[in-house]
């Protein structure tokens, strides 16, 4: 006699109210996906949305409404079965949810009997005001992160990563980020090769690590005020290779190197060397992540010279080294162009 299945894990999503709806809908659509894609006769995955009011309704930013299947704290007896999975995703009632003491409360119960539990974007002040992450690495859309680290100092938030894991909790950047994280969590659970069935059924073109960057260093700076100084930015993106010292930059936009270095620092926001160095950084992240060259070489067309230099700056920016940082990309299934695969 074959061995009864194995019961559908229940998988919960709690969105504030408003909620932003791809917060919601990006989690659900990967879970669903598996459902269908994993080739088992049984579904492995319970998902549910509940919301924070007690009419049922999830109200989103856009102005739509969905209807959740309870309100958060009558879920478990509706179920009927414990909680597997409990992500809370992100929007602009946050700040309401996160002041929540009966939401807090029940939070906090859940998170003695879930086996993990995570947050989508602006989630993560909700999870934060339980105190379960306190000490713990954490991240949100780099709009916020500042906003979280100031709100609660007891953080270690990282602004950079698209999600971050920390035991049994997990954090994620927003809106398109919950799609990282849930993916994460179907491979965790089903296999690497689920994973990328679920992100081809779903014409994501690439299946994101966690520590890649949520923002290019050219996205997140500021762009300089004056046409000389923003047509220095994409030179020196097109230049990387070169010698791109203060003074030879000063000398392309016309300016005294010590008057050059006043004026970048007050409209970049950055120092020239700063700036220069997180480009250099960024460019040999997407070669690790697509490209098989040698760190030597790629050192040498990103302007760092040779691979221990390189490595010292990669180190700074990325917590880690190229080469563990090449292997965990690969090893996840990354740089993978889903079309066409």
């Amino acid at each position: 006699m074959p061995p009864a299945p194995e019961p559908p894990r229940v998988v919960v999503i709690v969105a504030p109210d408003p909620a932003q709806e791809l917060d919601v809908t990006g989690p659900t659509a990967v879970f669903g996906a598996a459902n269908k894609l994993c080739g088992r006769e049984s579904p492995p995955y319970d998902l549910h949305v509940v919301s924070v009011s007690d009419d049922a309704i999830v109200r989103t930013e856009s102005g739509l409404r969905i209807l959740a299947d309870a309100p958060y704290h009558r879920i478990v007896e509706q179920v009927g079965r414990p909680i597997d999975t409990l992500l809370i995703s992100g929007g602009s009632g946050h700040a309401r949810a996160a002041e929540d003491e009966r939401l807090i409360g029940w939070l906090r119960t859940q998170a003695t009997q879930v086996r993990r539990m995570g947050a989508v974007c602006t989630g993560a002040f909700v999870l934060a005001g339980t105190g379960l992450l306190d000490a713990q690495r954490v991240t949100t859309h780099w709009r916020h992160a500042e906003r979280l680290a100031h709100r609660h100092p007891q953080l270690d938030v990282d602004a950079d990563p698209i999600w971050i894991r920390a035991g049994r909790f997990y954090t994620s950047a927003g809106v398109s980020a919950g799609m990282d994280l849930s993916l994460a969590l179907v491979e965790e659970d089903l296999g690497h090769t689920v994973s990328l069935d679920v992100a081809r059924d779903l014409v994501l073109f690439l299946r994101r690590p966690g520590n890649q960057a949520q923002f290019s260093t050219v996205l997140r700076a500021q762009a300089a005020q004056s046409p000389e100084l923003r047509a220095l930015q994409t030179w020196i993106a097109d230049n990387l290779g070169r010698d791109l010292s203060v003074g030879v930059l000063a000398e392309q936009v016309a300016m005294s190197p010590r008057n050059f270095a006043r004026v970048f620092v007050k409209q970049v926001g950055d120092t020239p060397a700063r700036y220069v160095e997180r480009l250099r950084v960024e460019a040999v992240r997407r070669l690790l992540e697509g490209s098989d060259r040698r760190l030597e070489a790629i050192a040498h067309v990103t302007g760092f010279g040779n691979a221990d230099v390189m490595r010292q700056a990669f180190q700074r920016h990325v917590q880690t080294t190229p080469e563990r940082y090449r292997a965990a990309f690969r090893g996840e299934g990354q740089a993978v162009a889903l079309a066409a695969a």
